[in-house]
């Protein structure tokens, strides 16, 4: 497929595209900075600015494609956003965030894209960026847990999960939102690993979880080749909590009252992927065990 990818110089998007073009997609990352990633076509724009994305989308994208007229896009990846809070005002995350994405779905929506794949967040279920201690109504979360945020990045991600569903209504398109948990990048299991299995509270406001920024690729490229379900959420995360205490220890230390639902295994993720397995195929196959062969 032809794919406008939109944060591709981002932390999961630098991993994600390589994962897409080895699968044979025709990658074009659009972004404020260029990626340095190889052989990979690129435009600088605002995505703030509708005319700037509409005019990115429907133009040449290099210039070896310049003996044709502009080719169509098949799919658009959304993943380009103010990353958490924290970074400048909360408002103007909020405000880049949802402006960006509304442009981009709307551009390609009208421009009969029938495959848009967004990135949500693992912080929708309010509990990453909560004043204090907020617990998860139940464990393992999954996709029906209630989604109150308590900050400007997660409520923008909010947000575009109704404007996903909102243009979905009206265009009949697929639209998919990834409610992506922690991204790790390869070099990040020996840099920060270590500390989480000697300090597992640090891992709480991720609810014990992550994302290989590999499988996060992988991931994509299940829902580009899944047609037909409509307007969808999916929570991204690998099989495995992030920390080296066993389930029950977890329960015992973190989670005490919190009810379970359905069996966990001793080490299984508290940010359930079991929907994303059923409906695209996701089958990650990295961890942090395997990586620093624990």
């Amino acid at each position: 497929m032809r794919v406008f990818f939109t944060g591709g110089s981002g932390k999961a998007g630098r991993h994600a595209i390589p994962v897409l073009q080895e699968a044979g997609h025709e990658v074009v990352n659009i972004d404020r900075v260029p990626s340095g990633l190889p052989n990979t076509k690129e435009l600088l724009i605002d995505l703030c600015d509708s005319g700037q994305v509409m005019g990115a989308m429907t133009q040449w994208a290099d210039f070896d494609e310049m003996e044709a007229p502009p080719q169509p896009y098949d799919a658009v990846v959304h993943f380009a956003a103010v990353p958490r809070i924290l970074i400048g005002s909360d408002g103007e995350c909020f405000r880049q965030n949802t402006l960006s994405t509304y442009n981009v779905i709307e551009a390609a929506v009208k421009l009969g894209i029938k495959k848009i794949i967004f990135a949500s967040s693992e912080t929708t279920y309010g509990i990453c960026f909560a004043a204090g201690e907020l617990k998860p109504e139940y464990v393992p979360i999954d996709e029906e847990h209630p989604t109150v945020p308590h900050d400007s990045y997660a409520m923008s991600k909010v947000c575009n999960e109704a404007t996903g569903r909102s243009f979905q209504a009206r265009s009949g398109a697929d639209i998919y939102g990834l409610r992506i948990n922690n991204v790790i990048e390869p070099h990040e299991y020996a840099e920060n690993f270590p500390a989480y299995v000697k300090d597992p509270a640090l891992r709480r406001r991720n609810i014990f979880a992550y994302i290989d920024a590999r499988d996060l690729g992988h991931m994509v490229d299940c829902c580009l080749r899944t047609d037909g379900l409509g307007y969808e959420v999916f929570n991204v995360s690998n099989d495995d909590s992030s920390v080296a205490l066993p389930t029950g220890e977890v329960m015992e230390t973190f989670y005490p009252g919190v009810p379970m639902k359905g069996d966990m295994g001793p080490q299984e993720t508290f940010y359930s992927n079991a929907k994303a397995k059923r409906l695209v195929g996701f089958a990650p196959k990295y961890g942090w065990r395997a990586e620093l062969g624990v």
